[in-house]
């Protein structure tokens, strides 16, 4: 029996970026002849193609983490290089968790040193802890200390990682901002400070379109760089981030192989966008836009979870019955209100689409 203690990276279910990719990044450092900043693992350049894809000398084939503008991710990568923070700003779903950990794979080796942001995130979680058992016995002491990620990663000239910024309170937020533009993160119970080594930096994404955001105050909001993720720019590149995140998702749960239904990933991406925009992709219908964001993200959920009712409950090849539920389940948050826009949708734009008769139908039954 396989215990959590002995668990490798090829059988975790979610493996860790550097873990997934290894191989990949093992080939970019081989290669990496270019400069290479203070205790980072592979030059801006190897980083900007590790995220960007490519063929390397040797023919090894690096695989796109994101696909986007080539200048977001050198900008980005740029940053990482300099003494300013970087903050990945995006509404959901725009891959900014997924290219923040990425990031910090390349440059660092290591992903998680990470602060998950939630209304609930105390201080102690970007600054640190202690062990209060020997706390109480000994009284403040290092071996009492409990470093937080970013603690860690000031000693150690790492990438820290902070996800859901906004989501933290802004007391808790303003706590980096000595961290941030002095560099240091002082221990007053010790009478002592950790100072950041060089390679260190940080890495925060944030959104402002979900409830329950705290704004960054202006004093920390300098503190970083800002980059801000778009969505996908056509039908097309959006499509090809669906098919590729799907498959590789795919390969970990034993699903069908993502281009056995492109017609399908094509025919959700389209619903998504369409419903997103407020307008067919011809341009000539305009539609009402349902309550929720339909992000690629959501997306690909829909998908990959079509993909597993046809495998385990159909022939293997994802069809519209597989995929309508869960468009349905994205598409309608709001019972009265998206209901109502969906319904439109079908009837107005659906139903009188020429090849879409199948998935006319099998939304219909889902939504009777």
């Amino acid at each position: 029996m396989t215990t959590p203690e002995n668990v490798t990276g090829t059988e975790a279910l979610r493996p860790h970026a550097e873990d997934a990719f290894a191989h990949e990044l093992k080939a970019l450092a081989t290669q990496d002849d270019r400069p290479r900043p203070a205790r980072w693992k592979l030059s801006p350049w190897a980083v900007a193609t590790y995220l960007l894809g490519g063929t390397l000398a040797d023919g090894t084939v690096i695989t796109p983490k994101y696909v986007g503008p080539r200048r977001i991710v050198e900008v980005a990568v740029t940053t990482l290089a300099t003494d300013r923070a970087l903050l990945l700003l995006g509404v959901p779903g725009t891959a900014k968790t997924w290219v923040s950990e990425h990031l910090a794979a390349a440059v660092s080796g290591d992903s998680t040193l990470l602060v998950q942001g939630t209304a609930g995130t105390p201080e102690e979680a970007i600054r640190y802890g202690w062990n209060y058992a020997r706390l109480l016995a000994h009284g403040p002491s290092r071996e009492a200390l409990v470093p937080s990620p970013v603690m860690r990663a000031m000693a150690e000239g790492m990438t820290a990682r902070v996800e859901e910024l906004t989501r933290i309170p802004a007391d808790v937020q303003d706590s980096l901002i000595t961290v941030l533009s002095e560099k240091t993160l002082p221990v007053p119970e010790l009478g002592e400070e950790v100072q950041a080594v060089r390679g260190f930096n940080l890495i925060a994404t944030a959104n402002d379109r979900d409830r329950g955001v705290n704004e960054l105050s202006s004093a920390l909001r300098r503190r970083f760089n800002t980059v801000v993720l778009p969505l996908p720019a056509t039908a097309d590149a959006e499509v090809d981030i669906v098919a590729r995140r799907v498959d590789q998702m795919g390969r970990a749960l034993d699903l069908p192989r993502a281009p056995e239904g492109l017609d399908e990933i094509r025919r959700v991406v389209t619903v998504f966008r369409e419903l997103r925009e407020g307008v067919t992709g011809d341009g000539r219908t305009k539609v009402k836009s349902p309550s929720g964001t339909l992000s690629t993200a959501e997306a690909i959920s829909v998908v990959t979870n079509g993909l597993a009712l046809a495998a385990h409950f159909g022939d293997g090849v994802l069809r519209p019955s597989d995929v309508a539920a869960g468009i349905l389940g994205a598409v309608v948050r709001d019972p009265a209100a998206d209901r109502v826009v969906w319904q439109e949708y079908l009837e107005a734009v659906v139903r009188e689409r020429d090849g879409w008769k199948d998935f006319y139908r099998a939304c219909r039954e889902v939504t009777a």
